[in-house]
């Protein structure tokens, strides 16, 4: 839900009643008193309600979290990107393996059960890749 401005709390009046200003210049209904009136008076309403700003807060983190998984994402393409061009060239850079992993990892904390699978094979993939090089044992 969008909550697109804050509605503000209006006095309302008596309708259908006639109004007269009384010595003191107040606005009082006719046959009513000071103290009846004053007995009737609504509740302020609440200028914010605690529960729209946590549910708008929420909402906030979703957005931030897609944006942010969208950026490594698109680091990570980037970087295999960059790796298949090694490939084609004939030598890969070992600093862009280890960039990989390292984003692979960040991504993992976020990732989702569908995307487990995909990272395991580019994990999988990269270590081979450092293996060949001599730079990566399995521990």
């Amino acid at each position: 839900m969008r909550i697109d401005g804050t509605s503000r709390t209006r006095a309302t009046g008596y309708a259908g009643m006639d109004k007269r200003v009384g010595a003191g210049g107040v606005f009082m209904p006719e046959g009513e008193t000071a103290t009846a009136r004053v007995a009737t008076a609504a509740p302020a309403a609440p200028t914010a309600n605690i529960e729209a700003l946590l549910t708008l807060q929420a909402v906030d983190d979703a957005l931030m979290a897609r944006r942010k998984a969208a950026r490594r994402s698109a680091q990570i393409l980037d970087t295999l990107e960059e790796i298949k061009g090694d490939l084609l060239a004939g030598h890969i850079s070992e600093s862009r393996l280890n960039r990989l992993l390292a984003l692979i990892g960040q991504a993992r904390e976020h990732s989702t059960p569908g995307l487990d699978a995909t990272l395991d094979a580019v994990e999988l993939r990269a270590h081979v890749e450092l293996a060949k090089l001599g730079r990566y044992s399995a521990a």
